[in-house]
């Protein structure tokens, strides 16, 4: 059982200055990673090369979060929807499947944009970082 933090939680300001964290990855840690597109790659790296290197890194947020979600979305049809089609479960479940995965799509993609546009140039670069890890 964890005990609570008596930590006080930092302000918006020290949360913003703060350096990003990054999760401590052992080299023998257990990972699963999906292949994508070369397409989809050459996009990912021209946009956080753009981002990383701009002055004022919050006027790509929209280019990240686009692909942000497209990486999700790639995610999603590698772990779910190619399982799925090489089980054969039949028509009916597939269909039902891919209903399911637009209603993910359509609430994800909003949300991920949302929240990518409310950060700034600090935590952005964090996310950029952390897709370059993804991409290792």
């Amino acid at each position: 059982m964890a005990t609570a933090s008596k930590r006080k939680p930092p302000s918006k300001g020290e949360r913003s200055s703060a350096p990003p964290l990054k999760p401590p990855a052992p080299p023998s840690a257990p990972f699963l990673r999906f292949y994508h597109s070369e397409a989809l790659r050459k996009r990912t790296l021209s946009v956080l090369n753009t981002l990383e290197q701009a002055p004022d890194a919050s006027k790509h947020r929209d280019a990240l979060a686009n692909i942000v979600v497209e990486l999700a979305n790639s995610g999603l049809d590698y772990y779910f929807m190619g399982p799925l089609k090489l089980a054969k479960p039949g028509f009916v479940v597939e269909q039902s499947a891919k209903l399911g995965m637009m209603g993910v799509r359509q609430v994800m993609a909003p949300v991920i944009r949302q929240i990518i546009g409310r950060m700034n140039g600090p935590q952005l670069l964090s996310v950029c970082g952390s897709i370059r890890q993804f991409m290792v």
